[in-house]
């Protein structure tokens, strides 16, 4: 599935970033988002910004986004994993 963001064209410059960077940046942006406020799992929330959920709770930190923001269940699943 693809989701369809209109945006200026000059909004990459502006943050100092190509349109590739960009669009990745915004996907997890829009992931973290997501995760901070309880809609999506951290393992959603990584698939849909394109990466690993390692990296995806690693990079949480640029949005000032606790990594333990995870639901009970899901804590515990993981503790139950590692």
């Amino acid at each position: 599935m693809t989701l369809t963001v209109d945006y200026p064209p000059h909004l990459p410059d502006a943050m100092h970033l190509n349109r590739e960077e960009f669009e990745r940046e915004a996907r997890l942006a829009l992931a973290a988002k997501f995760f901070e406020t309880g809609r999506l799992s951290s393992g959603l929330a990584a698939r849909l910004a394109g990466m690993e959920r390692v990296e995806f709770l690693n990079r949480l930190a640029q949005f000032q986004v606790s990594p333990m923001n995870m639901p009970p269940e899901e804590l515990e699943t993981d503790l139950e994993n590692a």
